[in-house]
């Protein structure tokens, strides 16, 4: 764990700490939000360069930040760990306390309630974001980029759609790329395996247009948060009050009946239409290819809260890897404590970051019978958004799930491609997979790396790994210095 202060509680707060670090660069040439922004970010991603604060944006007065998240090192600063299955850890937790009965054992149980309760969001009166309050509401007055020449206009890449359940009133934030159509309203990309996607379903049975608020910036948990597939029924706000072991302030917003954080940057205020269906897209996504146009509902824009001085916090994506792996890296690294809860012979677990997230998972595991490798593909392909993924390798745990190299060495020396690979047709698949033959339904590989036992027919002897022995291990361990190499 690294050494810990308050958390960091906006995109100010965060600039200051990468600067500090020497993981900012202030770019104080005179750029364009149309197509030029995107193009710098995206070349210093791949050269694994420093978050960007563009302090100069042609025809607009407010700052853009991009690649704040795009490298461990700035998302353990942003997020003040350098273990991110502490933050799994902590929700596994929460799931095992009893409520206690009795008077004593309500006092023995009071530090482990104060830690939780520290964690749920704090309701105030005004905020930040509440400095200013536009009235006459408009898109344009931020610089909001274009990210490809092919692309159907302008999106917002990095806005935290916060939504409630109709029914239940669970707050949801989700990142859904949003297509501006003109100065109020805009197209809601929110697939239709998302929750907010979900949302509009339950309104529109009730006949209602749904509320909604697009968060821009916001404290770092808050952003992660967004993004993360938490358990369904789990707050996202509690979430990320776990996350940074400190519950995030909250205001109301003036147009909807929505909270919000009220550290963010801008929040823009409205609803979604699910009778205003309209054309979005192409845009060029995470895939490495354009996406096609496809019909999506119409979000209108009824009010904007803002600070005084707001920072535009964008993220441009592409062919990988880009900024959204490594915050996949860190998402994969805090959900592997809940994973293992509910199959608790996995060791590790993997998705390498140029499988876009959904493209492919690698899971080690604990073998201990025949055919468990088949059965924790099945299970995970039952969890929450691992249903969308296209395939999954198994190995054993003497695999490092993390070093590719391993993983093809396992796959190449204990599977036999007639016995050892599952396909199952028909299922769901990401909206974003080029591949699948029709859009949201494709098929699943599963391919099991282990090593095969007599029970699961292998017949032959198992052929014994080489590996040295402790003698000579030692030996060169104590001359090495010696060997001048």
């Amino acid at each position: 764990m690294m050494n810990s202060f308050m958390p960091i509680n906006d995109i100010h707060e965060l600039i200051e700490v990468l600067d500090k670090a020497g993981e900012l660069k202030r770019i104080k040439t005179e750029v364009d939000p149309d197509l030029e922004v995107a193009e710098i970010l995206r070349r210093t991603m791949y050269q694994n360069g420093p978050a960007l604060l563009f302090e100069n944006v042609k025809g607009y007065e407010m700052p853009i930040l991009g690649n704040a998240f795009g490298s461990m090192r700035r998302l353990e600063l942003a997020l003040e760990t350098d273990d991110f299955t502490e933050i799994g850890k902590r929700i596994a937790d929460m799931t095992k306390m009893e409520i206690p009965k009795g008077v004593f054992n309500k006092l023995k149980k009071l530090p482990e309630l104060s830690k939780m309760s520290e964690a749920f969001p704090n309701s105030e009166k005004s905020g930040p974001v509440t400095e200013v309050i536009d009235e006459n509401p408009t898109f344009s007055k931020i610089p909001i980029l274009k990210t490809w020449h092919k692309d159907a206009g302008k999106f917002i890449t990095f806005g935290l759609t916060a939504s409630k359940h109709p029914t239940t009133g669970v707050r949801n934030l989700g990142v859904y790329r949003i297509q501006i159509v003109d100065d109020t309203h805009a197209l809601m990309h929110w697939q239709k395996h998302k929750r907010g996607a979900q949302h509009e379903i339950i309104s529109k049975q009730k006949n209602d247009r749904i509320e909604v608020a697009i968060i821009i910036g916001g404290e770092p948990a808050t952003m992660f948060s967004a993004v993360a597939p938490v358990p369904e029924g789990l707050d996202k706000y509690l979430f990320a009050g776990i996350t940074r072991k400190k519950g995030i302030d909250m205001v109301k917003c003036k147009t909807v009946d929505i909270e919000v954080p009220a550290n963010a940057e801008i929040v823009l205020e409205g609803y979604v239409d699910s009778s205003d269906i309209r054309d979005e897209g192409p845009f060029g996504d995470h895939t490495g290819y354009y996406t096609p146009k496809e019909p999506y509902p119409t979000f209108t824009l009824t009010g904007i809260m803002q600070r005084k001085n707001p920072i535009y916090v964008t993220t441009v994506v592409g062919k990988p890897i880009l900024e959204d792996a490594y915050i996949g890296k860190v998402i994969e690294r805090s959900f592997l404590p809940l994973i293992q809860m509910i199959h608790p012979e996995v060791v590790d677990f993997d998705m390498p970051g140029a499988g876009w997230f959904q493209g492919m998972a690698i899971i080690s595991i604990k073998k201990t019978y025949p055919g468990q490798a088949k059965k924790v593909m099945m299970g995970l392909w039952g969890m929450g958004q691992l249903a969308l993924t296209k395939m999954f390798v198994v190995v054993d745990d003497d695999v490092n799930v993390h070093d590719i190299n391993d993983v093809i060495w396992a796959i190449t020396t204990r599977v036999d491609a007639a016995r050892d690979i599952t396909i199952i047709d028909r299922t769901p698949t990401d909206t974003l997979d080029p591949a699948s033959p029709l859009v949201n339904l494709g098929s699943k590989l599963g391919i099991d790396a282990t090593q095969k036992t007599p029970e699961e027919g292998f017949e032959r002897e198992i052929q014994e790994k080489v590996e040295v022995d402790d003698e000579t291990k030692s030996l060169v361990d104590s001359k090495w210095s010696s060997y001048g190499i």
